[in-house]
């Protein structure tokens, strides 16, 4: 079990894979080149999983926390979105280094959201992990 979630980015290569098998998967390149398919990481038994980040939009201060889906500080640093998780393995993603030096005010902006949600979502460890083990049983 992981004690705490990391930020991981899978590769865009096994997202096309996975998408041959099923076209929810999200796409991370092209017209979204610049936001990399980022999201938690965890274990249920044996297996990990990825849980993509949402961004905050408005909408999701007015969305309701659901088994498959979890607002992050009342919608205010975005959501997960359980639904949409994968399966990986360490060859299929990186850990994001969120003590890295930027270069942009806009990676900067980007990398300390990124920081905020990871520790709201630890802060909510045993909430995440509840949810990530309830939309694994029902798929």
């Amino acid at each position: 079990m992981i004690l705490n979630l990391k930020i991981v980015r899978v590769n865009s290569d096994y997202c096309d894979y996975l998408r041959k098998y099923d076209n929810k998967v999200s796409y991370n390149k092209f017209e979204k080149e610049l936001r990399p398919f980022i999201g938690i990481l965890f274990k249920i038994d044996k297996c990990e999983y990825f849980a993509p980040l949402s961004s905050p939009k408005p909408k999701h201060k007015n969305m309701k926390n659901t088994v498959d889906f979890f607002k992050i500080k009342n919608g205010e640093l975005g959501a997960v979105n359980f639904n949409n998780m994968i399966p990986v393995t360490e060859a299929n993603y990186t850990l994001v280094d969120l003590n890295k030096e930027t270069l942009t005010l806009s990676e900067l902006k980007y990398q300390r959201l990124l920081r905020e949600q990871l520790d709201c979502l630890n802060a909510n460890f045993h909430q995440v992990k509840n949810k990530s083990f309830k939309t694994i049983s029902i798929i």
